[in-house]
């Protein structure tokens, strides 16, 4: 039971039980589109994998995530969460878990820094056995103010590139104290997920937020990572015109042969129209870059942090600083050129006022290797070390045959013979 002065998040709203009722409405319609989820509910609700467990997390609080949520807590599980992301929240979802006996929610939209950790702080509070994070702040914040905890954490998950990085520098420095399924690297995730995912919700995010279309557009896709190829190839399919930056000459001459334009950001940035950063890194574009950028360019980040855009640089430059549209903020420079950041350079596809984040079907495998990743280490989490591990391919397969019977899709199974086949190493030319 949590002893934190930090209240839920029904202490925050005007009339919660309304907030609650719309909350509850977005997740049952997501639900309707989430059959993995709908197949594990089944399970989980009659076999109670989680009970005695307490799941700790922080991720992006809106219905597709509420109804993981909901799944474990289904599971026999004590669940607290908040927000990965100060501007991802949506409200009323969180009121609508927090309705839940076995749910209590901290997260809510637009809280400072300060608040912000303090609701991670206040998930911990509830002494979690298991976390479940997009980003690692969780799994940091344990690690450096809560020790004494990781006794009891039998494991975690973790769901975002930016994430899995901090985590594998964490484990190369020897300072990763419990076992951590890197779910964002298993192939449900990253071919789906991160491909299509991103790719569409930033998208569509964008041309919501700004009435513009992409056709014949400069688009310039900063990092080319499986979700900067997302988010190249849907927007070529948009007809826009493609360039992507890179530091990694393998992933440059990928981009190349795959018949994108390849140049360095300096040179890219004087002729966008968009730059939409998915590196996961810092620093991606910085004050020199703004020098060349045309009139009217947007600027937005796809990545996790909102360190990719120097928006501080940005702002010593500008002479004027003013909301364009709604989730559109332009910093005009003293020659007149402005540019245009989008959500303030956060996670674009779900911290701009309209965004919905990546589509249901998408999430519904993600949140569903995620859940039997949770299930995992219930049942055995004591079999793994401390460090970073690659979610059991049996996992990640059971997830795909689920999508696949919802879908009605059959397929062909090896034989016996090609299984024998393939596991030797004597069969010659």
């Amino acid at each position: 039971m949590s002893t934190s002065a930090y209240p839920p998040v029904a202490s925050h709203l005007d009339d919660p039980e309304d907030a609650a009722s719309e909350g509850r409405r977005k997740m049952d319609w997501a639900l309707q589109h989430m059959p993995i989820l709908q197949s594990l509910r089944e399970e989980f609700e009659a076999e109670q994998p989680l009970a005695g467990e307490t799941v700790g997390m922080a991720m992006h609080v809106e219905a597709k995530t509420a109804n993981l949520v909901e799944l474990l807590a289904l599971g026999g599980a004590e669940v607290a969460i908040t927000g990965c992301n100060p501007l991802s929240t949506h409200d009323d979802v969180s009121a609508a878990l927090d309705t839940h006996e076995n749910i209590t929610s901290y997260a809510v939209r637009g809280v400072d820094d300060e608040d912000y950790y303090a609701a991670i702080d206040a998930v911990i509070d509830h002494e979690p056995t298991i976390t479940v994070d997009d980003g690692m702040d969780m799994i940091a914040a344990i690690h450096e103010d809560h020790p004494d905890l990781i006794d009891t954490i039998v494991g975690g998950c973790e769901e975002t590139t930016t994430g899995v990085h901090r985590l594998r520098a964490m484990d190369d420095d020897d300072a990763l104290e419990y076992p951590v399924f890197a779910v964002n690297d298993t192939p449900m995730k990253t071919l789906f997920d991160n491909v299509h995912g991103t790719g569409e919700s930033s998208l569509a995010t964008i041309a919501m937020t700004t009435n513009l279309s992409f056709a014949g557009k400069n688009v310039v896709v900063a990092g080319y990572g499986y979700c900067g190829k997302g988010v190249a190839k849907k927007a070529s399919g948009q007809n826009a015109n493609v360039v992507v930056t890179e530091v990694d000459p393998r992933k440059a001459l990928e981009a190349h042969m795959e018949g994108y334009d390849v140049k360095p950001m300096e040179e890219a940035a004087a002729d966008a129209d968009l730059i939409l950063t998915t590196t996961g890194n810092r620093d991606v574009v910085v004050d020199k870059h703004f020098d060349v950028m045309p009139d009217g360019v947007l600027l937005a980040n796809a990545g996790h942090f909102d360190i990719e855009i120097d928006l501080v640089a940005l702002e010593e430059k500008a002479v004027d600083v003013y909301e364009a549209r709604d989730g559109v903020e332009a910093y005009e420079l003293p020659d007149g050129r402005r540019l245009n950041v989008l959500a303030e350079g956060r996670l674009v596809n779900l911290a701009a006022p309209i965004a919905l984040g990546h589509p249901v079907e998408v999430m519904d495998q993600s949140f569903g290797v995620q859940a039997v990743c949770v299930r995992e280490l219930a049942a055995n989490g004591a079999a793994y070390d401390a460090g970073v591990h690659d979610v059991p391919d049996d996992l990640d397969r059971e997830i795909a045959e689920i999508k696949l019977d919802a879908e009605g899709v059959a397929h062909d199974s090896l034989s016996d013979e090609q299984r024998e086949y393939l596991d030797s190493w004597d069969h010659g030319t």
